[in-house]
């Protein structure tokens, strides 16, 4: 049976708040109090928590069975296309209360059309309690459960790169390489990726927020990977860079360069260093180098159910790291017309220092 300790949490939040109704619109955040995992894209799923009443969950009515079917303890309503979801949930509402004067919900989330559409049901109640924050509080410190689901996916991250890493050849397009270590994933009961599998060869790789295509990876240069997979909902996150053929000078460097740094910081997370000290440590490193101006994005993010949670581990972010906490380590380099590499991996923080979700060797790996 789930757990339902951090629902529960989050109802005695409520209470704390002053809140009457919390609303909760995202399905992770469904999902991670529920245990019921579905995006419903277009269509309405809602979590509904109340101080002092049993909370409730709506969701299309082709869901109800699948949410029953988790052993979900409370009540589950569905609707119907045709039908007008907010009233239904407000029926529901008020059926169980008659105080929805204050209400609680995730503002970075839920989006104006539909904020109208459950005000209009409400129209006299405030909708000035964010619960975003507080969730986020919840999830960020990872349980040993939720540390053995991470584990799991990263070493199907790891079986990934040892099949993408033999796919790797002259004159075979980056869309083939990803397609093979997927399909092998598969054959294996891994049906999803985390994200879109990311390979890119040479120049190309320069591009971090790029996509893999057909373009044809070709003799002495340098191939990124980023790839996850999801693992009974909790998801890995790794990048590793391997080389085909013989590499110049500056990709070489660039890749040692890259290598030290991420090592420092995984070397320096622990308890009690800020995010901002940890991305500061691999920061230097590349700055010292004379890379600074081509690290163009944070150290890392937090990871968990999806790829990107809290917290941020960047400049400006004094948050202090304690054990539990899991984001990844991901220093990149990425110099336009000549090449990109970045190396990640992700952690959770032990009581002094940190452990990878992930193993795959980081020194250069020449493949083909």
């Amino acid at each position: 049976m789930a757990d339902y300790t951090q629902l529960n949490r989050v109802r005695q939040w409520t209470n704390d708040q002053g809140v009457n109704v919390a609303y909760f619109s995202n399905f992770q955040t469904i999902q991670y109090l529920t245990g019921f995992g579905s995006d419903p894209i277009e269509r309405v799923l809602a979590l509904v928590v109340f101080p002092d009443q049993d909370p409730f969950l709506f969701c299309p009515a082709l869901e109800v069975e699948a949410v029953k079917d988790t052993g979900w303890p409370f009540g589950v309503y569905g609707y119907l296309d045709h039908e007008n979801a907010y009233a239904m949930i407000a029926d529901q509402i008020k059926h169980r209360t008659d105080k929805t004067t204050k209400w609680a919900i995730e503002m970075g989330n839920l989006t104006i059309e539909r904020f109208n559409q459950l005000h209009e049901q409400f129209p006299t109640s405030m909708f000035d309690t964010d619960a975003t924050d507080f969730i986020a509080s919840l999830r960020v410190i990872k349980t040993p459960h939720e540390i053995e689901l991470l584990n799991a996916a990263g070493a199907e991250a790891d079986y990934a790169f040892e099949i993408g890493f033999k796919a790797v050849a002259a004159g075979v397009p980056e869309q083939r390489v990803a397609a093979e270590l997927q399909y092998a994933l598969m054959k294996r009961g891994v049906m999803n990726m985390s994200f879109e599998t990311l390979i890119q060869a040479g120049a190309h790789a320069a591009e971090p927020h790029g996509a893999t295509s057909d373009h044809k990876i070709e003799n002495n240069e340098l191939v990124l990977f980023d790839l996850g997979t999801v693992h009974d909902g909790y998801i890995s996150d790794a990048s590793r860079t391997v080389a085909l053929g013989t590499l110049n000078e500056k990709q070489a460097d660039i890749y040692k360069v890259c290598l030290e740094a991420q090592l420092a910081a995984m070397d320096a997370a622990k308890p009690g260093i800020t995010a901002a000290e940890l991305d500061k440590v691999a920061r230097d490193i590349i700055d010292h180098a004379g890379y600074g101006e081509y690290f163009i994005h944070r150290l890392g993010h937090g990871m968990g159910q999806s790829e990107h949670e809290y917290p941020s581990i960047m400049e400006g972010n004094d948050l202090v790291l304690t054990e539990g906490m899991c984001f990844s380590i991901e220093p990149g380099i990425y110099i336009p017309d000549v090449a990109g590499v970045r190396i990640e991996d992700c952690v959770h923080i032990t009581a002094d220092g940190c452990e990878p979700f992930t193993h795959t060797s980081k020194e250069l790996t020449y493949v083909g």
